[in-house]
């Protein structure tokens, strides 16, 4: 049986998910310290704030990869390594910049609470870090690319430091808390470019061949990621205008520990993305996620709906109205899991139609309802969107199979 195990370890499907779904539950372990620490040491006005902050950040990121990320997986196996990641780097990151100072020249009109973004200081360092996460970002699929997982691992460890600027930084308020964030990135940034030198080289050259190559792979997986996680980065910001800095700090807690638990979904299916586009046996890798993903999630699910009140209880007593919020988002991981690995066999047959469909559907669904009903229910209304439109979406996944 040992022998066994040490076999299924050496499995590359299973050998890249430990090390991202280790990646992703150290980023998150040092998020809820973050988070935790954060809570304590400014208000729940300025964490509200910043998570908005944070959120607009991920949505220019988001809108800027023009799916190079999904790219990167699908033709690193048999491309110039080098000449991808370099092609894709320079143009998202060049497009994150854009993005960034049409956001910050739109401010008044996209969210009017984030009047920081007005300083000329604060504007430059929000745009410095929007470049540098646009590059660290692209080093992070390259390694899942790469198999190496252990890189990508020690890339997410670094991000670690994020917690210790915090306390450096109370006097600037929520700008406190964003610049521990933008620090921290730096520190990635350094070590990124030291491992990828390493391991496929530098360059600063655009490929026009794999652009055209990609392009049809690259846009349909764009869009359709686009839908995926724009809600997760519109839902903070509509909280806030919604209900409020305080409630969109309560929102930001409870997803961020929810999303201990969507990692485990998420690590898999990427990994089983990523040895599809290695040739391995689809059918049976999909078996083998599947297996894994419910191991892992129901102990994880029936442990965050009995202690979730606990864990809210450390970011301070009022982080517990969000309990059945959190709830909501745990039970519905389930659903989630079954769109995951769904849309991960879809990235690998290359049926981008599928993906975008599925995906626009959930955007849409998830915003919508959402918008008609956290008036109404306050935050939980957020977790019946949530609940609400990936029980559809796995039941529309499941007849498509």
């Amino acid at each position: 049986m040992l022998k066994k195990l040490i076999q299924q370890a050496k499995n590359p499907l299973y050998k890249n998910s430990f090390f991202i779904m280790l990646s992703s539950i150290t980023n998150a372990g040092f998020g809820f310290l973050f988070w935790m620490i954060a809570a304590r040491l400014y208000s729940a006005e300025d964490v509200g704030i910043a998570t908005a902050l944070l959120s607009s950040l991920n949505l220019i990121i988001l809108l800027s990869r023009f799916g190079f990320d999904f790219s990167i997986i699908r033709f690193f196996p048999t491309g110039n390594k080098s000449r991808i990641l370099s092609t894709s780097t320079i143009i998202s990151t060049s497009s994150a910049i854009f993005f960034g100072i049409l956001f910050i020249a739109f401010v008044d009109i996209l969210s009017p609470k984030l009047h920081l973004l007005k300083s000329p200081v604060f504007a430059a360092v929000f745009l410095m870090t929007v470049a540098v996460n646009s590059v660290i970002s692209l080093t992070s699929w390259s390694f899942i690319a790469l198999r190496k997982g252990e890189l990508y691992f020690l890339q997410n460890l670094a991000t670690g430091s994020r917690p210790l600027f915090l306390f450096f930084l109370t006097f600037l308020g929520a700008a406190g808390i964003f610049g521990s964030v933008s620090f921290a990135f730096l520190l990635v940034l350094i070590l990124a470019l030291l491992l990828i030198g390493r391991t496929v080289g530098l360059s600063l050259s655009v490929d026009a061949d794999y652009v055209k190559k990609s392009f049809r792979f690259s846009a349909g997986n764009y869009f359709a990621n686009l839908f995926s996680v724009a809600p997760n980065q519109i839902l903070p910001i509509m909280v806030l205008n919604l209900l409020g800095a305080e409630k969109a700090a309560y929102y930001y807690v409870a997803f961020a520990i929810a999303g201990l638990i969507f990692l485990i979904p998420t690590s898999m299916s990427t990994s089983l993305f990523v040895e599809g586009s290695h040739g391995g046996s689809l059918r049976k890798n999909v078996l083998k996620s599947l297996a894994a993903i419910a191991t892992l999630l129901t102990p994880a699910v029936t442990f965050i709906c009995l202690f979730g009140g606990f864990i809210l209880h450390l970011f301070g007593r009022d982080y517990a109205q969000a309990f059945e919020l959190l709830r909501l988002f745990a039970l519905s991981s389930f659903f989630f899991a079954v769109v995951s690995v769904y849309l991960a066999v879809k990235r690998v047959q290359m049926d981008v139609r599928r993906i975008i469909l599925l995906n626009g559907l959930n955007c849409v669904a998830l915003l919508m309802l959402s918008y008609l009903l956290i008036p109404r229910f306050d935050l939980l209304g957020a977790g019946y969107a949530w609940m609400m439109t990936y029980f559809i979406s796995s039941l529309i996944a499941g007849v498509w199979s």
